[in-house]
């Protein structure tokens, strides 16, 4: 399939930043950036996921997920995001030329967000897309957001910050990518460096994606780099090697200097410790906390999974300290790989 405009697209994005060439290489250095334009657009499926009858992740992210996914190796194996493929009873994937096949789950990773599955079948026609360097984009420079849907649902976008995250469902990255202006078909989406290599899987849309506080509305994309240390583990044993870090089951919002209780996961360590929405988290054991960065990071340095952990919290006009037992996230979640 000849597909000029991204070709083209993808010839500008990369002479941006290269000398000029010869006015006679223009017509090789055209059907080039076609050619890796099919590649590229070959290697993004689509994802949909049908949970589980008991999970527990249905009442916030739905029975029934879609987004897409990123063929990374001739193996079949599919990156994507997390929150998608969470708990799965069934998994189907689509290809570029709408071909349908059943995937599996092989490996989750909570510090992260990345899901890894893996196609129960040989996917025709898809070329796998190559990791590249997330670390190395500048602040600044031109990426492609490529969904699931063909090259009319591919978009520039522009890396405006690189910063830590934190999300209110205890997640922390200390280097995430903001780019702008957003796609609304965010959910695994793949972030494509101007080599054509994959450097970010779509997470969220935001309203502050220059800084925190500024509007400008833009996506978070996971740097493809946190995925490479743990790929292998991913793909052998299902998780990251290495102690699980502790959870508390305990969603909280940054609100004039504290923190807000959201949400409680039902029958969770802070549900049964008597956590309930509206309470605000005062401080860590005698370490006073007011940013998600702060709690997670106490939380997390006092020890792994099953660590007890000390919350001051401030109930109406009472302060009253709280010592839950925190658990391995992987223990709360139904496990589940999909057929």
């Amino acid at each position: 399939m000849r597909l000029p405009i991204l070709g083209l697209a993808l010839a500008a994005c990369a002479l941006a930043a290269a000398p000029s060439a010869p006015a006679q290489d223009a017509g090789e250095r055209r059907a080039e950036a076609t050619r890796q334009a099919e590649a590229l657009l070959s290697a993004v499926v689509q994802v949909r996921m049908r949970a589980s009858p008991d999970a527990r992740s249905s009442e916030t992210l739905g029975a029934t997920r879609e987004g897409s996914g990123v063929v990374i190796d001739g193996n079949g194996h599919i990156v994507t995001i997390g929150y998608l493929v969470i708990e799965p009873e069934a998994i189907e994937i689509t290809t570029f030329e709408g071909k349908r096949f059943p995937a599996r789950l092989v490996g989750y990773d909570h510090a992260t967000g990345f899901g890894l599955l893996r196609s129960l079948a040989p996917l025709p026609n898809v070329t796998p897309m190559p990791l590249g360097d997330a670390a190395a984009l500048a602040v600044g420079e031109p990426v492609l957001v490529m969904p699931h849907g063909g090259p009319g649902a591919v978009s520039f976008a522009e890396v405006v910050s690189k910063r830590p995250f934190a999300g209110s469902w205890e997640y922390l990255l200390d280097s995430a990518l903001f780019t702008s202006p957003p796609t609304l078909a965010w959910a695994g989406a793949a972030l494509v460096d101007r080599g054509g290599r994959l450097v970010g899987v779509g997470s969220l849309l935001v309203r502050d994606a220059v800084e925190p506080g500024t509007p400008r509305p833009g996506n978070m994309f996971v740097p493809i780099d946190l995925l490479k240390p743990i790929l292998a583990d991913l793909q052998d044993a299902g998780r990251a090697k290495g102690p699980p870090r502790p959870w508390m089951g305990l969603a909280t919002e940054e609100v004039e200097g504290g923190l807000v209780v959201t949400r409680v996961s039902p029958d969770g360590p802070a549900d049964r410790a008597g956590l309930r929405r509206g309470d605000v988290v005062v401080a860590v054991g005698a370490v006073p906390v007011r940013t998600h960065r702060e709690f997670y990071r106490r939380v997390w340095a006092l020890g792994p999974a099953g660590t007890e952990i000390p919350i001051t919290v401030r109930q109406g006009a009472a302060t009253r300290e709280v010592r839950l037992r925190s658990i391995d996230r992987f223990d709360y979640f139904r496990a589940g790989k999909g057929t």
